[in-house]
């Protein structure tokens, strides 16, 4: 739909404004760039003429059909433009418009802008106008399916919204586990899943359920930072909040270790955990630990990062020596 409707636009003949007898009782309004511009742009015709009576339509209020069609154009030639997308919306408002014939119309827009902010945002306001999220979940289905868009922010951020207007969490883990098993990479998918349980509630039951997903996530591909994340995320949503809380995911970390992978998101993982156990419980084999995969990280797994794996070894050893420190004083 949107690809015919592209192509008739741009093999139909173009005839300027200034030449159209409906147009003849506006006067187009330039650009103001000042009496002694810096840089001066250097538009097309085409895009300075349909931009002056843009101005000239805005500048005298004037919200009619015509005005909805000179919007249309407009944002043919820039959709990220703020200004036109809400005198649009103002117009549509003015018109007591069809709004599902809008919904239409932003389906094409999106489907050849699919990263453009404003084209979502304007989105968002139809749907709450309408109050219908009818097609939203498929339509962001639809834009993250199309390749190179799986990790779109704009539109995972739309379908966040949708779902937590509209209450739409049904058959998300279900979409989310599809994505993450077409790519356990997709850290966007990851970040879904959290934000659905978030909103349903970390049970005792759903924390162990997602530590078990996530870890034989991991069992697959070990150097996957997405899942290491993921299982951090869900052991800070137990009771205690410590990465010791369940111990089965302590001896799978640990597991890992001594089967010889040293992947850096492992090591990541074996520092903050040995790191908790070295400060509540005045542990010094565990800051042992932590000392050495500090330096294993510096000088070999993640070296890019290696003044942070440093510092964290020196902050440790700096709380470990503080005589206030409420463990030594037990």
């Amino acid at each position: 739909m949107g690809d015919s409707s592209d192509e008739e636009y741009l093999h139909t003949e173009w005839v300027p404004y200034s030449e159209r007898k409906e147009w003849a009782d506006v006067t187009p309004l330039p650009q103001d760039d000042g009496p002694n511009p810096v840089v001066s742009i250097a538009y097309r015709p085409k895009f300075r003429e349909v931009f002056d009576y843009m101005r000239a339509i805005i500048a005298k209020g004037e919200k009619s059909q015509r005005a909805l069609e000179l919007t249309t154009e407009a944002l043919r030639l820039n959709p990220a433009n703020y200004t036109v997308w809400q005198y649009r919306r103002d117009i549509l408002r003015e018109l007591k418009a069809d709004l599902q014939d809008e919904l239409d119309y932003l389906e094409e827009v999106i489907g050849q802008n699919a990263k453009n902010y404003q084209v979502w945002h304007h989105r968002r306001v139809i749907v709450g106008m309408m109050n219908c999220p009818k097609w939203e979940l498929e339509l962001t289905q639809n834009a993250l399916d199309n390749d190179g868009n799986a990790k779109n922010y704009h539109a995972w951020q739309h379908r966040q919204w949708a779902i937590r207007t509209f209450n739409l969490y049904d058959d998300e883990l279900d979409f989310v586990d599809r994505l993450i098993c077409e790519d356990p990479r997709n850290n966007s998918a990851w970040n879904q899943r959290f934000f659905v349980l978030k909103h349903l509630g970390f049970t005792p039951e759903v924390i162990k359920r997602e530590l078990a997903y996530a870890m034989n996530r991991i069992r697959v591909i070990k150097n996957n930072e997405s899942p290491w994340n993921y299982l951090v995320g869900v052991l800070r949503q137990t009771e205690t909040g410590q990465l010791n809380s369940h111990p089965e995911v302590v001896e799978f970390s640990k597991g890992l270790y001594d089967a010889g992978n040293r992947s850096p998101y492992l090591l990541a993982f074996l520092i903050d955990l040995y790191q908790e156990q070295a400060l509540q419980q005045n542990d010094n084999e565990s800051a042992e630990k932590v000392y050495t995969m500090c330096i294993d990280m510096a000088s070999k797994h993640d070296v890019i990062r290696r003044k942070y794996w440093q510092y964290v070894a020196a902050h440790l050893k700096n709380q470990l020596s503080k005589p206030s420190n409420p463990k030594q004083q037990q």
